[in-house]
């Protein structure tokens, strides 16, 4: 199992995060990671977007043109991301960000309501726990458990407290994925 995915966004949705757990999810459960963020110089508010592999093998490049994987949170990222997904691969994308959707059909096309579902949730601080279950619920490289597992080592101890909830966005966002 080998899976290159792009997470985009604008800077402050959690994007680094997102890929900085997933791929710290991967080494916790013996895998092969790579991660590789990339943002301008506004890193809040700019766009930002992390390259993560996770794989069972010996990762050869972390630098990819194509992905497996397409998150988009905003529609630059998908303007940008959308003709990069292989064909037979998969995009996800937060319904919020995007003005005009995606369109290919040689891919399969998931959305998740992930701002809407944190705005219920009364916490913005989620949306990208939200997404990333959306994500493991299509595309599982890592387990829940190795997950939660990963943020108890990677967070300080003072957010422990948190993580509760930062799992229950993860479940919220795999009970509300869409196919589109």
């Amino acid at each position: 199992m080998k899976k290159e995915i792009i997470i985009s966004g604008f800077g402050g949705q959690g994007v680094l995060s997102m890929g900085k757990i997933l791929a710290y999810s991967g080494l916790m459960e013996g895998k092969q990671v790579t991660w590789m963020p990339a943002y301008g110089p506004e890193q809040r508010g700019g766009t930002a977007n992390v390259t993560v592999i996770v794989s069972d093998e010996r990762i050869s490049s972390p630098i990819l043109s194509r992905y497996d994987v397409a998150i988009v949170l905003n529609q630059p990222s998908l303007d940008r991301f959308e003709q990069r997904v292989k064909p037979g691969g998969v995009l996800i994308y937060d319904g919020f960000g995007i003005s005009h959707p995606p369109t290919r059909k040689d891919i399969t096309i998931y959305e998740v309501d992930a701002m809407d579902i944190a705005a219920d949730m009364k916490n913005a601080k989620v949306f990208n726990m939200i997404v990333l279950g959306a994500l493991l619920k299509v595309c599982p490289v890592v387990s829940t458990e190795g997950l939660k597992n990963a943020l108890y080592k990677s967070l300080p101890e003072r957010h422990h407290a948190l993580i509760p909830l930062n799992m229950e966005a993860v479940e919220r966002g795999m009970n509300t994925i869409m196919e589109r």
